[in-house]
């Protein structure tokens, strides 16, 4: 068992298990009823994104300085009770069934999933690739 950090809208690979979409918005101009079916997301779970200002400060990094300070502040974010016990349970769940976890980013080192990826790991989750 374990989670999968994948980019979503991408084709899912076999034994993916559900798609857990953690992004702030929706895909934009996809019906609801094809969010599953276009391989975005099956459950929508903003709560582990970036808040929008977090969001835009990635948006608009350019340096390396500029990363490790949106990474550093999404990885601040992370760590309210509530997203802490999250990535918890998440990590306890890893060991019990697959599911997977993604954003619309293209690469995932300039991404909030390689953040929760990191503290997924920590947590002690089984993590693919």
């Amino acid at each position: 068992m374990s989670i999968c950090i994948v980019r979503l809208g991408t084709s899912r690979s076999p034994n993916e298990g559900l798609r857990i979409g953690t992004v702030r918005r929706p895909p934009r101009g996809v019906p609801k009823s094809e969010y599953s079916r276009q391989n975005w997301y099956d459950v929508w779970f903003p709560n582990l994104s970036p808040c929008p200002e977090t969001m835009k400060q990635g948006q608009q990094a350019k340096t390396q300085a500029d990363w490790k300070a949106f990474f550093r502040k999404f990885r601040a974010e992370m760590t309210t009770p509530e997203n802490s016990r999250t990535l918890d349970l998440l990590a306890a769940l890893s060991h019990q069934t697959n599911f997977s976890i993604g954003c619309y980013c293209a690469d995932e080192e300039h991404c909030h999933r390689s953040v929760l990826r990191a503290l997924l790991l920590e947590r002690g989750a089984e993590v693919e690739g």
